[in-house]
Formats: structure tokens, C-alpha cells, sequence
């Protein structure tokens, strides 16, 4: 990881509060499954567990220009969990990685999570839906401002995303107008809707 990441992040920190995100992309497209979760459904959290790939997000200091950006969730006790983000900056840059711990809140429906950056700085996000299947699932962050949709797999059919997105922006009043695509594949790369990297 470069020198100045962990400064970037603190900094982000300090006036956005934010817990970061991962990938996808749209190259092998497949069937879009109805959007039917209710939000209120509990998170089953060993379900959870696993790779996610970022396929979307509202743009943030911390993850702005990142290509190939994966979350992995693992348990590390009763309501706890180590997530590994990974990301480069450019196709060609090297994988990079930050680590952080949340805490679940149970009486939320595993849908409350607390993280720690660098184990001192608190920060809180909300899983708002998952599939059914547990395919799919969009984040939120208090406030509106951010927001995060996941995979389990780096492609994505774009009539599932689109209707993610509208979900995003009609159930939770997230401000999709800012919401790009994250390039999980150098071939998306300038394609109209996806962030532009760090670095081409």
C-alpha cells in the first residue's frame, strides 16, 4: 500500500465517516433476477460472509479512481467481522489492500455495522437489502451521501444494476446521479458511466 493511504483515510475519516466498499463489472451479462428482499429481512451474517465485488458507489476520497475493488468478509467471533478491502489504481498498478474490524449490531437484524480504521477511528454503515440468494446487496452510509452496490461475482447484467439503482434512489433517497460503475475489467475502462481510474 502506498506511504499516504493511511493518511488519505484518516482524513476521510475525520469528515465523512465512511466505511469503504468494493467492485463489479458488466462483461458476460446473465439473466436479471427480480429485486423482491425486503429490507426489513434479518442479515444472516455466515450468508454474508465471502467476497464481494464493488460494482458500484457514490464516489469518496478513500475509493475514488480504484479499478478491481473487492471487500472479503470473514467472522472473527460472535457479531464480529474482518473485512479486507483490495483495489488497485490502474489495471496495470498493484494490488493494494486496507483491513478493518466492524462490530454487527444484533438487535438491528445484522443490518448496523461499526468499523474501526487503524483500530481507533469509529465509523458506521447499514446493509440496506440483500438478495435472497445472497448474489446481491446494496450498502448505505447515514446521511445518504454514499452508497455501495455489491456482487459475488465481478459482472453484472446492466437491467439488474439499473433497477438496483432506481431501488437506491426511490427506497433509500440516495443521490444516484453520482453513483458510477467501478471497471472490474480493462475493457471498461472509458466506458460512459464507470469511474475513471487513478491511474490508465
Amino acid at each position: 500500500m502506498s506511504s499516504n493511504r493511511p493518511l488519505r483515510v484518516v482524513l476521510l475519516l475525520s469528515t465523512l465517516s465512511l466505511l469503504s466498499a468494493c467492485a463489479f463489472g458488466d462483461s458476460k451479462p446473465t439473466p436479471a433476477p427480480t429485486v423482491s428482499a425486503p429490507a426489513s429481512a434479518p442479515i444472516d451474517l455466515q450468508r454474508f460472509m465471502g467476497t464481494w465485488y464493488v460494482i458500484g458507489r457514490v464516489p469518496n476520497p478513500v475509493e475514488r479512481g480504484h479499478v478491481a475493488s473487492v471487500n472479503r468478509y470473514s467472522l472473527r467471533g460472535d457479531q464480529k467481522v474482518s473485512i479486507t478491502y483490495s483495489f488497485r489504481d490502474g489495471f496495470s498498478e498493484p494490488l493494494q489492500q486496507i483491513t478493518v474490524r466492524a462490530s454487527v449490531d444484533e438487535k438491528s437484524g445484522n443490518h448496523n455495522w461499526r468499523t474501526w480504521f487503524y483500530k481507533v477511528v469509529p465509523t458506521h454503515t447499514r446493509v440496506l437489502e440483500v438478495a435472497p440468494d445472497y448474489s446481491w446487496a446494496m450498502l448505505g452510509y447515514p446521511g445518504r451521501e454514499m452508497a455501495w452496490i455489491f456482487a459475488r461475482t465481478p459482472d453484472m447484467d446492466k437491467e439488474l444494476y439499473k433497477e438496483l439503482a432506481t431501488r437506491l434512489r426511490d427506497d433509500y433517497g440516495v443521490n444516484t446521479d453520482k453513483l458510477k460503475r467501478v471497471p472490474q475489467h480493462r475493457e471498461q475502462v472509458d466506458r460512459l458511466g464507470y469511474e475513471v481510474p487513478n491511474v490508465r
